[in-house]
């Protein structure tokens, strides 16, 4: 039997996409002009911040772009703004690894069209910590230590629009209300896609409770829930429809499969690096919060149109 042949898509919008190919490559993106660099009195006593959460962010951006350690990093933005012909002041290193611990990460996005699509996915990152630390530099036992990535992505954008960070202990499952909370109140959602970790009673919960969809797949021995809430009714639905289908026309039907594209926003995440630099927990949710900006800022360029090809 001859496997079947997949098939082949052509980008309608090729010059487009060409054009915000070549803008990521472009430091420029990066700094306004208009930019608040210092940041405007308080009112409050005490000294004030020399630098905004603007410019923090935007120095640390550059440190997720190019792996580059905080001097290196002070050094490269120092350059860059003698080059563009701005005569800002640039932080000390120990002011960006300071500012990280408490930085409030600004991550832009665009508001998609019609009620909003929300695709989760969550995963490992290593993090070198203080137990790593001191066995490569005192000796000792060496353990391995994990953080955890959820994010929630649009569907429509496939812009990050929710994100936490947690320690390795923590499961999927608990940080979908959390994921759903950063969501603006006036921000209708349609729908949340989830693999089947996300199959809990909180977790159907929460989806009904914002009014919105779950597509979750139940897991393969799931049996009916007691149907005294919104969520536990909406899932024996999805329960019976998959056993009435079958589990692969069930995920073709709900469009189960959309799920794989915060896979690939989540593999774009890691292309930013495989580990995290900073040594403790708050400094360490800083970075891939950063991430996120950054991949919002290169999906607002511009990504590919697609059709199916002949």
């Amino acid at each position: 039997m001859s496997r079947p042949i997949p098939p082949s898509y052509k980008t309608k919008n090729w010059p487009a996409y060409n054009e915000a190919l070549k803008q990521r490559g472009s430091l420029t993106i990066w700094f306004d002009p208009d930019m608040a660099w210092v940041p405007p009195p308080t009112g409050k006593r005490g000294r004030q911040p020399q630098y905004s959460d603007a410019a923090i962010q935007t120095c640390l951006t550059m440190k997720v772009l190019f792996g580059m350690a905080l001097r290196q990093t002070t050094g490269f933005v120092e350059s860059l703004l003698r080059l563009v012909g701005l005569d800002w002041a640039v932080q000390d290193f120990s002011t960006l690894s300071r500012r990280q611990k408490a930085l409030a990460v600004t991550i832009p996005y665009r508001n998609s069209q019609g009620p909003l699509n929300l695709l989760i996915d969550s995963t490992g990152i290593k993090a070198e910590g203080e137990g790593e630390w001191h066995a490569r530099k005192h000796g000792g036992a060496k353990r391995r230590l994990w953080r955890k990535i959820h994010i929630g992505v649009d569907e429509q954008t496939l812009e990050i629009r929710a994100l936490e960070i947690t320690g390795s202990n923590v499961g999927d499952a608990p940080m979908l209300p959390e994921l759903l909370s950063q969501i603006p109140p006036d921000v209708e959602i349609g729908s949340v896609t989830a693999d089947g970790a996300y199959d809990t009673r909180k977790c159907h919960d929460a989806v009904a409770d914002g009014g919105a969809h779950a597509i979750i797949p139940p897991r393969r021995n799931a049996k009916p829930w007691k149907p005294s809430t919104a969520g536990a009714i909406a899932r024996n639905e999805a329960l019976r429809a998959s056993k009435y289908l079958g589990r692969a026309i069930w995920r073709k039907w709900s469009g189960y499969h959309r799920r794989s594209r915060a896979e690939t926003k989540m593999h774009c995440v890691k292309l930013l690096g495989q580990s995290l630099m900073g040594r403790d927990f708050d400094r360490q949710v800083a970075e891939p919060q950063i991430r996120a900006a950054v991949l919002n800022g290169y999906t607002a360029l511009g990504i590919p149109v697609t059709e199916p090809g002949a």
